[in-house]
């Protein structure tokens, strides 16, 4: 697969949307996690409304535009969203860049689905998932 095919203008716009995702000075939880890869790294402040689900989200992304574009389709369908409902697409993602399952039905995946084929990029793909999951775990970094 050629590098247009990988980097389209829809993935490339979507790096742009972080910037609507600033890092959360009054966030409870927080998350980090890191491609040992590629080195691209994620930091994620969480906000849960009273029924536990996600509100609010912040990012600081530090990873090539495939990870930049995970974290927005991420960010974008994150609120109201439950832990459960985050971990089981973090597992079926991950599956599926294995080729083990089929596509998680997260909005906008397919955006990212042509990075499927570069497994280099699978580790920044996963950051906002993984980075998810640290926070919402009982023993996350909970400020």
């Amino acid at each position: 697969m050629s590098a247009e095919k990988l980097y389209t203008p829809d993935l490339l716009a979507a790096t742009l949307e972080l910037v609507h995702y600033p890092p959360l000075e009054s966030a409870t939880l927080r998350g980090d996690a890191r491609s040992p890869t590629c080195g691209s790294t994620l930091a994620m402040d969480l906000m849960l409304a009273s029924d536990g689900s996600l509100e609010r989200i912040g990012l600081t992304v530090r990873a090539c535009a495939v990870g930049q574009a995970s974290a927005a389709v991420f960010a974008r369908h994150a609120a109201g969203r439950s832990d459960a409902e985050i971990l089981a697409t973090a597992e079926r993602f991950a599956a599926w860049l294995e080729d083990e399952a089929p596509i998680p039905g997260w909005p906008d995946m397919t955006l990212i689905a042509p990075a499927q084929s570069y497994p280099a990029r699978h580790g920044a793909m996963l950051l906002p998932w993984k980075a998810a999951i640290t926070a919402l775990s009982p023993h996350s970094g909970a400020r």
